[in-house]
């Protein structure tokens, strides 16, 4: 529906809602996501240059209101995904973003290369996993780095470069550095490190003992990062953290946001989330007396 179309810098999504990157691993279900699921558009699980297996089991927990998860970053491997599942996600005809999870600016800048090459939409830089050393927060946390690594991406490529932050005193900081260099939206938030102890075996759940807890448990300081990010950017702002219905997505597009991403809420409802949540974003609009979603993005700011 033209009523639920928003445009992110230079593409277009067909309604505001965006599967969150690592949450389907394959072409075929990112496919199914889209032609099933009704999502807006996809983001791939986050590249990296070699395989990596990820950490050993358990892990992932789920808590009062969310879940904690510390995968590890588990790919192919860039080469083998793009030519092997990426066709298949183009197949779903909305855009396709690569996640791409560099130790350094040149594999930032490979994977991306290679990405665009492939035919991916856009790429998200992933500048936010919580719980890998040497890759995504303490990358984010560091406006100076940012700013070189989306430089250098941006630099190089034709397609649409976003940068993905998580929850760190420098989120500001960052984001405007990476707007600075010319990323072209800017996502928020990842998930947040957490840990959560069995009280019968007196120890940490998770092998990796530290993960990011998503879900409902993060939806309000998400909503607030992207209020405040709102007010200092100039680049589409893409919520995500806890959407689990219409009602939260609308609250992260009258923040500012103008697409949302869901992720947790996948696995714990079903795949039909993305229709259920644009459903409700179309009612939202037709009640209130508004043609476009463009409309209410940043609404709640004075």
């Amino acid at each position: 529906m033209p009523k639920l179309t928003v445009k992110i810098g230079s593409l277009k999504f067909s309604n505001p809602t965006e599967l969150a990157s690592g949450i389907l691993c394959n072409g075929a279900l990112l496919r199914r996501t889209a032609t099933e699921g009704g999502a807006g558009a996809v983001v791939t699980k986050s590249l990296t240059n070699e395989r990596r297996e990820g950490y050993p089991n358990p892990t992932i927990v789920g808590v009062r209101a969310g879940l904690i998860n510390a995968i590890g970053l588990s790919n192919p491997g860039y080469a083998e995904f793009l030519r092997h599942e990426l066709p298949l996600a183009r197949e779903g005809k909305v855009c396709v973003m690569v996640s791409v999870a560099g130790s350094d600016v040149g594999e930032f800048l490979r994977i991306s290369s290679a990405a665009e090459d492939s035919g991916a939409d856009g790429v998200e830089l992933n500048l936010s996993c919580p719980h890998v050393k040497k890759r995504g927060l303490e990358m984010g946390s560091d406006p100076e780095l940012v700013h070189e690594v989306v430089k250098e991406v941006k630099g190089a490529l034709k397609i649409p470069v976003h940068a993905k932050f998580g929850l760190t005193d420098r989120l500001t900081d960052a984001a405007l550095k990476a707007e600075g260099a010319g990323a072209d939206a800017i996502v928020a938030i990842n998930t947040i490190k957490a840990t959560a102890i069995d009280i019968h075996a007196r120890k940490p759940v998770l092998s990796n003992i530290y993960g990011g807890l998503s879900g409902p448990a993060i939806h309000s300081i998400a909503v607030r990062c992207v209020y405040e990010l709102y007010e200092i950017l100039s680049i589409p702002l893409i919520g995500s953290g806890g959407v689990e219905d219409w009602q939260t997505a609308v609250e992260f597009l009258l923040a500012g946001a103008r697409a949302v991403q869901i992720g947790s809420a996948v696995a714990i409802k079903e795949l039909n989330v993305f229709n259920k949540v644009a459903r409700g974003i179309e009612r939202y609009l037709d009640t209130c007396g508004f043609k476009s979603v463009e409309e209410i993005v940043g609404c709640a700011h004075g």
